[in-house]
């Protein structure tokens, strides 16, 4: 799975960040393993130096062959809009997941 960052002019990019968002991720598609192709990382601070609960995480997932799945968070530090954004991604695919799996015994054959 590749994850690519992409951060505005007022976050820098670091090792850190990089290890912060590969652990969300992780957190949040353990159990899709190689299902998920790709995630694409956007921070941003959306007030700048206004100051505030203005920095935003918003993550995107692809599944294979299925529609991105988009999860957005917004904080007072980078770290908790991260861990949010994560969590939302989480609970998005646990219930994609669920959706797909009864969908498929919800079959006419099936009943």
């Amino acid at each position: 799975m590749q994850i690519l960052i992409h951060t505005d002019r007022t976050i820098p990019a670091s090792d850190r960040l990089q290890q912060l968002l590969e652990a969300a991720v992780a957190a949040a598609t353990s159990r899709f393993g190689a299902q998920i192709t790709r995630i694409q990382a956007h921070l941003s601070d959306v007030n700048s130096d206004k100051g505030g609960v203005d920095k935003r995480c918003v993550l995107e997932a692809r599944p294979a062959g299925l529609d991105p799945v988009v999860a957005t968070h917004q904080a007072a530090t980078v770290e908790l809009a991260i861990a949010g954004a994560g969590e939302k991604l989480g609970r998005s695919l646990d219930s994609i997941a669920g959706r797909l799996a009864s969908s498929r015994y919800d079959t006419p054959g099936n009943a």
